[in-house]
């Protein structure tokens, strides 16, 4: 099975990293593709396509069956619609997922993939099951837990701005070419 992890990754970050690993094992999956949407047609991005791209390269570098490729669809039902993929689950977190019913044809996303969708304290799946309810589909829903990490790309981009420091939130890597690039600031 493929496991497919979209994104903008403005900038990728630890929580981002944690929820792949866990997906990997968790869902037995022989290959997962981190999607870099070139352009979004949910939310603005800050950075460019190119230097998104290269933060999540870096961020995913060390996973087994992890390749990060650019995802040229604005929205995720046109990513999976065409069947590509195969036999697939596109991942989340709770908090995405708490939004999903506002998706693009969030019913026909479940046409063609299933959800798996990452907990965390905070966002557990009792809080979710409002959303699992008004779906066609929730039977290809499934949950998985992954560790707490307190991050967001929003809290990260915030405090770029205001120079405070992104150790242990972001890898190494990236906050490397972060700082030396200077972007966010």
């Amino acid at each position: 099975m493929t496991g497919l992890f979209g994104g903008a990754f403005d900038p990728p970050h630890n929580g981002h990293v944690a929820l792949v690993e866990t997906a990997l094992d968790h869902f037995d999956l022989e290959r997962l593709l981190v999607l870099v949407v070139i352009d979004p047609g949910h939310r603005s991005v800050e950075l460019d396509f190119d230097r998104r791209f290269d933060l999540a390269r870096l961020a995913f570098s060390g996973l087994p069956r992890t390749e990060v490729v650019p995802d040229e669809h604005a929205y995720t039902i046109d990513a999976v619609g065409d069947g590509r993929f195969g036999d697939a689950i596109f991942l989340v977190g709770a908090d995405e997922f708490a939004t999903f019913l506002s998706w693009k044809d969030p019913n026909g996303v479940l046409e063609h993939v299933r959800l798996g969708v990452a907990t965390r304290p905070g966002h557990d799946r009792k809080s979710l099951e409002p959303v699992l309810a008004q779906l066609e589909r929730p039977d290809c829903v499934e949950f998985f837990d992954i560790p707490a990490v307190p991050v967001s790309a929003r809290d990260l981009r915030g405090r770029l701005a205001r120079g405070e420091p992104i150790d242990g939130l972001v890898p190494e890597a990236v906050a490397r070419e972060i700082e030396a690039r200077g972007l966010y600031r």
